[in-house]
């Protein structure tokens, strides 16, 4: 029996498809959705003790979370959860894609915030080729560029983290 397939919503430095393939090779890119009611923020607690990005409810209608919607085994989704880590919890969200179909994804929801946090500046720049990657709007990838970062104390981590869009591989596209 072939794996189920699952769709995944990321809204953060997996939007990046070089990022994600160096995580799970095979991810499908499916389109860009929006998730409703939500917003962005850099404040989940990352075990290297600095911010990643969460979405948390507003209960605004109005306010919007953009991001890649991608195809993924289980057995994939089982390898993401493990890479995601403990601190962040697989959730079920209803995402509207760009033609206007509501989409049953899921996507990480940190356990753990510290609004205190900054992000290192490479984990931006993963979210940030994300954006452009997809498409997102201007606007919305000048809210993510404009959030303070901070350097990372680890070089070799650094180093190792920008080298992943070096060698700039795309995922595949949905087949028809």
């Amino acid at each position: 029996m072939p794996d189920s397939l699952l769709t995944y919503f990321a809204y953060g430095s997996n939007m990046s498809a070089a990022r994600l393939r160096a995580r799970i090779p095979e991810a499908r890119r499916l389109g860009v959705a929006t998730l409703a009611g939500h917003v962005l923020r850099f404040h989940k607690c990352g075990a290297d003790g600095s911010a990643k990005l969460d979405v948390i409810a507003t209960g605004d209608a109005t306010d919007r979370v953009l991001g890649v919607l991608f195809g993924l085994t289980t057995a994939e989704k089982a390898v993401l959860d493990a890479i995601e880590g403990p601190g962040y919890a697989g959730v079920s969200v209803a995402v509207g894609n760009a033609d206007g179909a509501v989409i049953e994804a899921f996507m990480y929801r940190a356990l753990r915030v510290d609004a205190t946090l900054r992000p290192f500046a490479w984990y931006v720049h993963h979210v940030l080729t994300g954006a452009r990657e997809a498409g997102l709007p201007t606007d919305y990838v000048a809210r993510i560029a404009a959030v303070e970062t901070i350097d990372d104390p680890d070089a070799e981590r650094d180093a190792r983290e920008r080298g992943v869009h070096r060698a700039r591989h795309q995922a595949p596209e949905s087949q028809p």
